[in-house]
């Protein structure tokens, strides 16, 4: 079939992250951005004789399920999937996903405890990252999210329904405040021009807001700029406003420098009776409320922890650590960012516990240049899974019980075939849905080898 065909066909199902399936003329055909049940009409990007590749060009069909969506950004917004479905429809989605990745390498009959959902289904991030730019080229400047299928376009999301209102009159605030002093944003092709990203994260329990302005460097904020932030009607309370510089010509949210202009460097957030502290860059689950039904899930799988010693690698804030902390000996923990260490670090301070230690570095050199032997561990990788060396260090202490957390259910579905491999099996396996909206979802799997099975 030539590139450029337009094609109709009936989405069968939707692969995981996005990729829809359905059946043109007997051979099979992949087209992202749709969702299971939709007729849609799709154009052939990549012909081949048994595997064809199409961009949606209409629905010409909803989904049998589908609604309008709540959101006024779905569609230009590439941050959402699924705003159109009900709340169980995406839950049944996402669990249908997880169950096919992981039936190859499992087995179908595998001990799946299904999904569990966010307690907050909407208004539920605790941490948001906008961009400075513009929706079409030379139109006037925008601040919110890239445009789904867009590196340049940014949307302008203040009424986006993942984040709570204070989200929202933030970002309106600060794009109204630089569009009436006219500075420019950061243009990456030119390298020129001063505004980048607007970092706002919040406590779910505490309510207080940490704001990060970023700029090019040599800009210098204004007070006016503070205390317009300082005069919103906002439902939490302002802890602190920082401005970072970035002179790296990635697009990516990072400070060379790091200027406090009002309050602290930091908040707070309460998770299952303990207090974190969460400084800029500290990794922290987005969904506070989700965290506490994945952390209670990952406490739950662990089983019954007898003293000894715990390993907690990719640690981030220490959040898990923590929990775990008053049932055993000693608890370690790894996280290659040096903020969130020095975070946890703290936490555990601030928390009373002295039995915890955390070392910042990547898992792969810390493991050999610790003595200690762990009994039980606790792993929570990056969205790309674990690297083979680290995994095979991981593999070698042998430990009777392990628990997996992961974010990507493919990167999951490779690492656990080197599990089987060294003798393990999957007991239990249960999801939990951080992400209501979008494509994201946790996967929490309980590991025990074989030999230590009655």
């Amino acid at each position: 079939m030539k590139k450029g065909t337009v094609v109709e066909g009936r989405v069968e199902r939707l692969n995981f992250p996005n990729k829809g399936i359905l059946t043109v003329e007997g051979r099979k055909m992949t087209v992202k951005n749709v969702l299971p049940g939709q007729r849609i009409a799709a154009v052939v990007t990549k012909g081949g004789e048994r595997r064809l590749e199409g961009r949606l060009q209409q629905v010409l069909e909803p989904a049998p399920e589908e609604r309008e969506s709540p959101c006024p950004h779905f569609g230009s917004c590439g941050g959402c999937a699924y705003q159109t479905l009900p709340y169980p429809a995406q839950l049944q989605l996402k669990e249908n996903q997880v169950r096919s990745l992981l039936s190859p390498v499992l087995g179908e009959d595998f001990p799946f405890e299904g999904i569990l959902p966010s307690p907050r289904s909407a208004e539920y991030r605790n941490k948001m990252e906008f961009s400075f730019g513009d929706e079409t080229k030379g139109g006037p400047m925008t601040l919110g999210l890239h445009r789904r299928g867009s590196f340049y376009d940014i949307v302008t999301v203040d009424g986006c329904r993942i984040v709570d209102p204070d989200y929202r009159r933030i970002l309106r605030a600060v794009l109204d405040y630089f569009a009436e002093e006219q500075v420019p944003f950061y243009q990456k092709m030119q390298r020129q021009g001063i505004l980048r990203h607007l970092v706002v994260r919040k406590g779910w329990k505490t309510g207080e807001i940490l704001i990060l302005l970023v700029t090019a460097p040599g800009y210098a904020v204004e007070e006016e700029f503070v205390s317009r932030l300082l005069a919103l009607p906002l439902e939490g309370a302002i802890a602190g406003i920082l401005h970072g510089e970035n002179g790296s010509v990635a697009d990516v949210v990072r400070c060379d420098a790091l200027h406090l202009l009002y309050g602290q460097d930091y908040f707070y957030e309460e998770l299952l009776g303990l207090r974190f502290r969460i400084t800029p860059f500290s990794f922290f689950q987005t969904n506070s409320a989700g965290a506490e039904v994945l952390y209670q899930t990952a406490r739950e799988f662990l089983g019954e922890i007898r003293g000894g010693t715990v390993f907690d690698l990719y640690s981030g804030t220490g959040t898990i650590a923590q929990m775990l902390a008053p049932v055993a000996e000693q608890v370690i923990g790894v996280e290659i960012v040096e903020e969130a260490v020095e975070a946890a670090r703290k936490n555990a301070e601030e928390n009373g516990l002295a039995n915890c230690r955390f070392l910042a570095g990547d898992v792969l050199k810390v493991l050999d240049t610790l003595e200690e032997k762990p009994r039980w561990m606790v792993l929570d990788p990056p969205r790309e899974g674990i690297h083979p060396k680290a995994l095979g260090k991981i593999l070698s202490y042998g430990v009777e019980r392990m628990v997996y957390i992961s974010c990507k259910p493919t990167s999951l579905a490779r690492d656990l075939e080197a599990f089987l491999a060294a003798g393990y099996r999957a007991e239990r396996v249960k999801c939990v849905d951080m992400f209501p909206g979008t494509r994201g979802i946790e996967t929490v799997v309980s590991l025990c080898r074989e030999t230590h099975q009655e």
